[in-house]
């Protein structure tokens, strides 16, 4: 990586749409709203268009046929594993902003793969610390509004021409597309992103934009240093992330880190989320036994109610942590669907009882909503490393949509076929949960992109639990970061996957070999320390000592 060349000689406040600091911060997180306000419309916009009889006449094929149903309602999400794919491959390459951009909105479900991958690692590398977590679960919070707003639309349309019934609610997402495309146009590039390619002079740029300070400001100059050494620390000089990176150990535990993003995408959808989103009117006509009509109204209540729900965690995020939340959620839609299933035995679900289904769905989006909605957007964005993150984030984008796609297809078979055998086997596999988020998912809340980096290092080098380490180390400043990390010894290259295997080869080859390899470690450590303008984190200055100001 070459030298950094300090721009900004002139001073300057810079600006994108004529906006800077906080406006320009929300203005960001706007524009990532309503990608996700789009991204929750498109999950709910065929719930009630699927078993509408204007459109199943017009599409017979998908007239009482649960596997064509399944299908038409699923291949979206290809389209959007595809988006994906794309950015797993080139992420790294295209940027956070351009990524939004291109395809975008000319194929539905690829532009919002491409988009879901990338806004939340946008997002991220934009924020605060002590914001962070609550834009992200505004973002996914908001996935439910967008769903809400479908099903309404539905409703209404449903009162239509036939035609009006099903082509008005797919044609009005063109409108959010409209604002997405328009508005990403005029937003920066993550600064971090723009300084692993060595365009110092742009991400100086849009670091004094993002503080609203001017570009020679020593704090502007402080935060461009702190990220150069963060890129320095995870070896992405040049921005080129090799995909083996997403398989090393060691210090960083890239892999053990990817896992955890992807797991809690992955565990989203195997809690049956989409298959209430989508099918919430089918299930009412099919297991419990009310008119289209009423299924289609109390899916909108439905909607309003994971709405209210979805802003919970807006104002408990940072209180409660991300541990807390997932585990408050699984139990609850746990207990939800044990309700449904419950009640959906006697009398072949024709019974009184069969109300107390609808009761279990209601329970069960609540608690989504509030808990599995914007945790997993969260989570992957924050636990993944500065090296790895764009493409660690597009793995977990990928099972999301994939095992999406799996679920959104079978539910029609599944409740065709086994009934209220259904709602138990997602009862199951909720209660497995459990005991992989309580032994295995460190918590975040509060914590700088670099402190998590050190929750990782702490529990490979002390052989302790990657949990227990994250409640181990207390809320560091910037200095303490510093002095952890030095004391970690963090290498200056991706040499982490080989760093414990090469430790415990050296314990047990003899005291001569043992001191000879020893003195790596400390070299690295030493050179680190030389290279380094001053007593800086490895990436973003936090809140206590400054940092970007758009909350």
């Amino acid at each position: 990586m070459s030298s950094p060349q300090r721009a900004g000689s002139v001073s300057t406040v810079r600006t994108y749409a004529g906006l800077n600091g906080r406006p320009l911060g929300l203005l960001i997180s706007t524009i990532a709203t309503t990608e996700f306000l789009l991204f929750g419309y498109d999950q709910g916009v065929m719930s009630g268009i699927i078993s509408a009889d204007p459109f199943n006449n017009y599409f017979p094929s998908t007239k009482n046929n649960s596997v064509y149903q399944g299908f038409v309602t699923a291949i979206y999400e290809i389209g959007c594993l595809i988006g994906a794919i794309f950015i797993l491959s080139f992420g790294d390459k295209t940027g956070r902003r351009k990524a939004e951009f291109i395809i975008g909105r000319t194929i539905t479900g690829v532009g919002n793969g491409i988009n879901t991958s990338t806004i939340p690692t946008y997002q991220a590398e934009c924020s605060r610390t002590a914001n962070r977590g609550l834009l992200i679960c505004i973002e996914g919070g908001v996935i439910a509004f967008g769903t809400m707003i479908a099903y309404w639309i539905d409703y209404g349309a449903s009162y239509g021409p036939d035609n009006l019934t099903w082509r008005f609610p797919i044609a009005l997402q063109i409108v959010f597309g409209i604002i997405l495309i328009a508005g990403t146009w005029f937003l920066p590039e993550s600064p971090r992103w723009l300084l692993t390619k060595d365009r110092h002079e742009e991400g100086i740029n849009v670091i004094a934009a993002l503080s609203g300070l001017e570009t020679t400001d020593p704090e502007t100059q402080l935060q461009h240093s702190l990220i150069i050494d963060s890129i320095r620390a995870s070896g992405h000089s040049g921005g080129k992330t090799p995909m083996s990176a997403l398989f090393t150990g060691g210090k960083t535990q890239h892999f053990r880190r990817m896992l955890l993003g992807s797991s809690s995408q992955f565990f989203q959808q195997l809690g049956e989320c989409n298959a209430v989103i989508y099918y919430f009117p089918i299930l009412f006509q099919t297991s419990i036994g009310t008119s289209h009509n009423l299924a289609l109204l109390l899916g909108g209540v439905n909607m309003i109610i994971y709405a209210i729900f979805a802003t919970v965690s807006w104002f408990i995020i940072e209180r409660a942590g991300r541990r807390k939340l997932f585990l408050v959620g699984t139990v609850g839609q746990y207990l939800s669907m044990v309700l449904v299933f419950a009640c959906l035995i006697p009398n072949r679900s024709q019974g009184p009882s069969a109300k107390g289904a609808g009761v279990g769905l209601f329970t069960y989006i609540a608690f989504f909503g509030a808990t599995w909605l914007p945790l997993p957007w969260l989570y992957p964005a924050e636990i993944n490393p500065l090296r790895t993150r764009a493409k660690a984030n597009a793995v977990s984008t990928c099972s999301n949509w994939l095992f999406n796609f799996l679920i959104v297809m079978v539910t029609p078979v599944m409740i065709a076929n086994i009934h209220w055998g259904t709602y138990l086997f997602f009862a199951i596999v909720n209660a497995c949960f459990l005991p992989i988020i309580y032994f295995f998912y460190p918590e975040t809340k509060k914590r700088s992109l670099e402190e998590i980096d050190l929750i990782f290092a702490k529990g490979y080098l002390e052989k302790i639990s990657y949990v227990q380490a994250s409640f181990d180390i207390p809320f560091l400043s910037d200095r303490e970061v510093v002095a952890m990390a030095r004391e970690y010894g963090f290498a200056d290259s991706d040499e982490e996957e080989k760093v414990g295997a090469k430790l415990e080869g050296n314990k047990q080859g003899g005291e001569g070999t043992k001191s000879r390899d020893e003195e790596k470690p400390r070299e690295t450590l030493g050179s680190g320390i030389a290279r380094s303008d001053s007593d800086r984190t490895l990436q973003m200055h936090d809140e206590q000592e400054g940092g970007f100001k758009n909350d």
